[in-house]
């Protein structure tokens, strides 16, 4: 198992986060992997699928956003949020210049991600990858959350759960169906929006971040 680097980024003069730097030997991608709205950088799912995605030769950078770095519960307006995925990104980069580079994040930390992508281009980013995307809040089914992506102009995967309350399939079909060739859907049946499988699905949480790993190092493979 390749060990975790811990770093330190500058989102601005005032305010530095944490992050955590996991390289395999030979990387092929590089992924900026934000995390969700209520749980940082080392939650299990965050650290198992950084694992699993360095065991498919991409290397991923963790970080926290400030309002996670300071105990808040209340996530960083989005100006703050877009400025730490811009301070991550950057880092990436600096870390594997000549790797294929992509960004995105865990619900929340995708969403910030392709806002930011959405207000300017994130530099060297080749695609955008969201693990749950949060197309609207549980029980108010919606797609306005889904505006910005069309300014995106980025290869885009949605990997999402057949069961994940804050992403109604249909809804989400016709948001990706909308964007045309530049986004794809993979889909894991039964998984919620924690990627959480039911017994009786004959799956395991475990073989669910395997199949989100294999997806991702394809789809960058196909992109770099």
């Amino acid at each position: 198992m390749s060990m975790t680097e811990p770093l330190t980024l500058a989102v601005d003069g005032a305010t530095t986060v944490s992050a955590l730097w996991l390289q395999p030997p030979g990387p092929r991608a590089t992924y900026v992997f934000a995390h969700g709205a209520g749980a940082g950088m080392n939650h299990v799912f965050m650290a198992t699928l950084s694992q699993a995605l360095c065991a498919e030769s991409v290397a991923t950078l963790r970080y926290q956003f400030p309002y996670m770095e300071r105990g808040s519960k209340r996530p960083d307006v989005p100006a703050v949020a877009h400025a730490a995925v811009r301070a991550a990104v950057a880092a990436a980069h600096k870390r594997l210049p000549d790797t294929p580079l992509f960004a995105g994040g865990k619900s929340f930390g995708g969403r910030m991600t392709s806002q930011a992508q959405a207000v300017a281009p994130l530099q060297g980013v080749r695609g955008l990858a969201f693990v749950g995307f949060p197309l609207h809040p549980a029980g108010k089914p919606g797609i306005e959350r889904a505006a910005h992506l069309a300014e995106v102009k980025l290869p885009m995967l949605f990997l999402q759960g057949s069961r994940d309350e804050l992403a109604e399939l249909e809804l989400l079909r016709g948001v990706v169906n909308g964007l045309g060739k530049q986004a794809a859907l993979h889909l894991e049946d039964d998984a919620d929006h924690a990627f959480h499988v039911r017994a009786r699905s004959g799956r395991t949480d475990a073989q669910v971040v395997q199949a989100l790993a294999a997806a991702v190092a394809g789809w960058c493979a196909r992109r770099g």
